[in-house]
């Protein structure tokens, strides 16, 4: 499978239910998340069901499209409370598949599942829209930086 996507925005939250931060370049650490972010110093909603594939999740803008277009929501990327906006990734497709996000190495755990949560948080009926395309789970395999505009392609 031939593709290449890139960054489109870059968000962390410091703790469970605070608001999604943007940032323009961030560091991710191998085994651990995204340094600051509430999953890599476990303080996230679900923090008290750890899980490796739970250091670093992507949805695509184009979900965010398909959501506004078919059901008239207006998602943003920080409402998602996903870390990595992507364009031109195919992300149900790398679930066990291994990918660059920049200079780091991803490897895609689990198909992100949509919770009531973030229908508590953003006020909008998101659950059923974001069913089967909620993102991606990933486990970081080597740490480095990425920036805002980096290309993601195949490993």
């Amino acid at each position: 499978m031939e593709w290449l996507g890139k960054i489109l925005a870059i968000h962390i939250s410091r703790s469970g239910g605070d608001p999604m931060v943007l940032l323009r370049e961030a560091e991710l650490l191998e085994g651990y998340g995204i340094e600051g972010d509430r999953y890599a110093n476990g303080s996230g909603t679900y923090s008290n069901l750890p899980s490796p594939d739970r250091q670093i999740t992507l949805i695509e803008i184009e979900v965010l499209d398909a959501i506004k277009r078919d059901y008239q929501i207006q998602l943003l990327p920080e409402e998602t409370r996903r870390n990595i906006t992507t364009q031109g990734v195919p992300l149900n497709h790398l679930v066990n598949k291994r990918f660059w996000l920049g200079r780091v190495l991803l490897e895609g755990s689990r198909l992100n599942v949509p919770c009531m949560y973030l229908e508590r948080v953003t006020g909008k009926k998101v659950y059923e829209p974001l069913v089967h395309r909620s993102g991606l789970n990933c486990k970081i395999l080597k740490s480095g930086f990425i920036n805002a505009g980096d290309p993601i392609k195949p490993a």
